[in-house]
């Protein structure tokens, strides 16, 4: 599939599918609309009438062009209010409008939409929208009915010259896809060990530095909480460190943490069925996202150091499990009552935030399918927000604008840390049930020194039961877009 920038207007425009955009409050017909109209024989007027169309979001129509007309169908596609308009609203027109070219089965494709911001912006915002909806996970299957959209040409009218943006969105796109892979896949397939592997093929790939602590390494560091969730498990734990170096001197040093538990059987309080543990190779979708980012940050080469930190494990059953009730010390000499093995992530994020905290850093955020309690809070397509450090939020609030991945930011309760509060030890790893997703940030937060930091609760919006959008159903390789706006910022 090629995308290629043009200044050709709709008006002049030949090839098999049009689609164009149309505001909810600019429904008539008007300008170059309404010439086109004519040399289409009326074509649009007759398709808006019949349907109803009003331009509401979300909402395409599309018909076939008869005579000899230069293309031989036409989409329109519904933006909204003029004055509600965003990147993402452009996004989510175009993802809409590849799904209904794909069904119209053409070849060639024009895509007029609104100018927002920038050319520039405009037309990273369409490929993204179009890259997304039409990636379709088909490794698992024997047999696919479609194998191919069909779409070969894809020409983005009058935006001449934003063919980097066009890279630049294809790139990002490599990453979101790369996560959405991670996630999607089982955990036979998605260990440690293929983790590791497939942080090397990454530094290989892309010329990054990668340093992979095994076992015997994270004993030496102290890194008693990860290796506590790791015990029980027939394979390796790795501790992954990826590292993207820039050309010149970094402006920033940034580190991205994300929660890689490959799968999570709960422990020794083990996750229940229905819902619970068939779904729980999706406990990794912060590391997933961590990769994406590290896969197109990458390729985009921005100035600026980036450590992509990873604490990789599976929280398994066995003679070997720790226990409810075990202490294990963290490499900051931090004591924990363990009185849920089912709160583990927390535990391996423990020991990879200090390993962080230790590199010299401007900024460090860390991603985790942590609680159900984000989920009850805020559902599931937005993610929760914590930080102490009200320019880093900030920075992480615009990120997400941006790349239309919600967040939230939520209270940092510092007396809630009363409830978890141990006898004999530290801190246990969970508190009372209420305010979940707050404690269990507060545990996260006693692992930081003095590093700027951000916590990201993205239990909702890494997997979506339908699809909702650009992001499939499955999948959604929610953050990596994110991450990519922040480093970049």
């Amino acid at each position: 599939m090629e995308f290629t920038a043009t200044n050709t207007s709709s008006l002049n425009w030949s090839g098999d599918i049009l689609a164009l955009g149309l505001f909810e409050d600019q429904i008539e017909l008007t300008g170059d609309l309404s010439t086109l109209d004519d040399k289409l024989a009326g074509t649009l007027k007759e398709l808006i009438t019949e349907t109803e169309f009003k331009g509401k979001a979300d909402r395409s129509i599309s018909t076939r062009v008869g005579g000899n007309s230069p293309i031989r169908k036409v989409i329109l596609v519904g933006l909204g209010k003029s004055d509600a308009l965003k990147l993402d609203s452009l996004r989510r027109a175009a993802a809409n409008i590849a799904k209904t070219a794909k069904s119209l089965k053409g070849k060639s494709l024009g895509v007029s939409l609104p100018i927002f911001e920038t050319p520039e912006t405009t037309a990273q915002a369409i490929t993204e929208g179009i890259e997304l909806a039409l990636y379709q996970d088909t490794r698992f299957k024997s047999e696919t009915d479609d194998k191919s959209h069909g779409i070969e040409q894809i020409e983005l009218l009058g935006l001449p010259g934003t063919e980097s943006a066009i890279t630049r969105a294809k790139q990002i796109c490599s990453g979101v896809i790369l996560a959405r892979e991670l996630v999607a896949a089982p955990a036979n397939e998605v260990t440690p060990i293929t983790m590791a592997e497939m942080a090397q093929s990454l530094a290989q790939e892309y010329g990054l530095e990668l340093n992979i602590l095994e076992k015997e390494d994270c004993e030496k560091l102290g890194m008693g909480a990860f290796l506590g969730v790791a015990q029980a498990s027939d394979l390796p734990p790795k501790f992954i460190h990826l590292i993207y170096h820039p050309s010149v001197t970094p402006r920033r040093k940034l580190a991205i943490i994300g929660k890689g538990l490959t799968f999570d059987s709960g422990g020794l309080n083990i996750k229940p069925t229905g819902g619970g543990i068939e779904m729980m190779k999706v406990d990794m979708g912060g590391a997933g996202a961590t990769f994406g980012a590290a896969k197109a940050i990458s390729q985009l080469k921005p100035d600026v150091e980036v450590h992509f930190i990873s604490a990789v494990t599976e929280n398994m059953i066995s003679g070997r499990a720790m226990h409810p009730g075990d202490f294990l010390t963290a490499s900051n000499g931090k004591t924990i009552e363990v009185n849920n093995t089912d709160a583990e992530g927390r535990l391996t994020l423990a020991d990879a935030l200090v390993f962080a905290d230790k590199l010299g850093l401007d900024a460090m955020i860390d991603l985790a399918t942590l609680t159900g309690a984000c989920v009850i809070a805020l559902g599931d397509d937005i993610a929760g927000l914590w930080s102490p450090d009200d320019q880093l939020a900030i920075e992480l609030e615009t990120a997400s604008k941006t790349s239309g991945e919600k967040l939230w930011r939520m209270p940092l309760e510092d007396k809630y840390f009363e409830g978890l509060k141990a006898i004999h030890a530290d801190m246990k790893n969970t508190g009372p049930r209420a305010g979940g997703s707050i404690t269990a940030t507060l545990f996260l937060k006693q692992f930081v020194e003095k590093t700027p930091w951000a916590h990201l609760d993205v239990a909702g919006p890494v997997w979506a039961d339908k699809d909702n959008g650009y992001n499939s159903a499955g999948a959604t390789g929610y953050g990596v877009r994110m991450l990519v706006n922040w480093v970049l910022s």
